[in-house]
């Protein structure tokens, strides 16, 4: 399953395990990526809702960062972030490109 996410169509893929090498551990592992939402709460409640279970739970962490964690279906763990540099970021881009 593949998703194509923000302003700059970012690609986030979901594999199946049975895609997985045959010695992989049968846990949840790996790298976690984290998705920038603007409500990790509401996130959250929605990604549980469609099969995911949580990992970690919403933590409000320094300087504004909220995270939060789930096991998808395929065993894969998908990381929700509010985070305010990514939108301090985005801003700049978007204040760049109308300059421009």
């Amino acid at each position: 399953m593949e998703f194509r996410l923000g302003d700059y169509q970012h690609e986030l893929g979901i594999i199946d395990r049975k895609y997985a090498p045959k010695d992989a551990l049968r846990g949840p592992g790996g790298a976690v990526v984290f998705w920038h939402v603007d409500d990790v709460s509401s996130a959250l409640e929605k990604v549980k809702a469609m099969g995911a279970r949580e990992y970690e739970p919403r933590i409000e962490r320094e300087a504004g960062f909220v995270t939060a964690s789930v096991i998808d279906p395929f065993g894969n763990i998908l990381g929700l972030m509010y985070n305010p540099h990514y939108l301090d970021m985005l801003a700049e881009h978007r204040n760049h490109a109308v300059i421009m």
